[in-house]
């Protein structure tokens, strides 16, 4: 019998296992799961040491957002030990001064008024614009933001205003690759994703129609459909 597939999920910003609940559970009867735990990294690339430590052996790594960009950092640390790479809606592209006055910004917020200020102000424009006053949507991801602390949401927005360029990356990775978006999603745009597609050999986009950033959690059903079938689980 061949050995179950050992996947690791990379989470987002301010986000935990709620937020892939629904892909694990899809998941569960073909592989071995687990959600990497950011809450005390400080880099990116302390990330990607983080997700290739989830496991012995080979992993299929999926990352959402800010996890994207650590799979990608766990790919240049380890190549040969990423069977296949999930990409959810994130980008390749480094840090740059025009986005730091807002990342400091929503730091001061979270610190002054608390991470329910901090979730008002930040969760809306991450979904469909529909979602955005959805209670089934909106609420169970703002108690997952209130779980989290200002100084752990410091510590993961320095790590990405400090993120390593990984567009170089792109051309070199040779493992099946699925890039996913959701269609309107409003921080990491269908054009962001279109371009790692050109730019990773042999990669496929699958497109989560009436989403916005958060399309594994608004539109559990139709992540799921895309990565069981990217996996052959379908």
């Amino acid at each position: 019998m061949a050995p179950r597939a050992q996947i690791v999920f990379l989470p987002g910003l301010l986000c935990d296992a709620r937020v892939f609940a629904a892909q694990t559970r899809a998941l569960a009867p073909f592989a071995d799961t687990k959600v990497a735990d950011f809450t005390k990294a400080a880099s990116i690339t302390e990330m990607g040491e983080i997700a290739l430590a989830a496991f012995d052996g080979k992993v299929t790594i999926v990352g959402f957002s800010m996890g994207g960009r650590a799979a990608l950092e766990a790919m240049r640390l380890a190549p040969q030990r990423v069977e296949r790479l999930v990409l959810m809606d994130t980008g390749a592209h480094p840090g740059s001064d025009k986005e730091m006055p807002g990342r400091l910004a929503v730091i001061e917020l979270a610190h002054k008024e608390g991470m329910k200020a901090l979730a008002a102000k930040w969760l809306p424009p991450m979904l469909h614009p529909a979602r955005e006053t959805d209670p089934a949507v909106i609420d169970p991801l703002t108690e997952m933001v209130m779980d989290m602390t200002p100084e752990m949401h410091e510590r993961q927005i320095r790590a990405l205003m400090g993120r390593p360029d990984a567009r170089p990356l792109l051309s070199k990775i040779a493992c099946p690759t699925l890039v996913m978006v959701g269609r309107q999603d409003r921080w990491a745009t269908l054009a962001q994703h279109e371009a790692l597609v050109a730019a990773i050999p042999g990669s496929r986009l699958a497109v989560i129609e009436d989403a916005g950033h958060f399309a594994c959690f608004e539109r559990p059903e139709a992540v799921n459909k895309a990565l069981l079938e990217f996996l052959g689980f379908a």
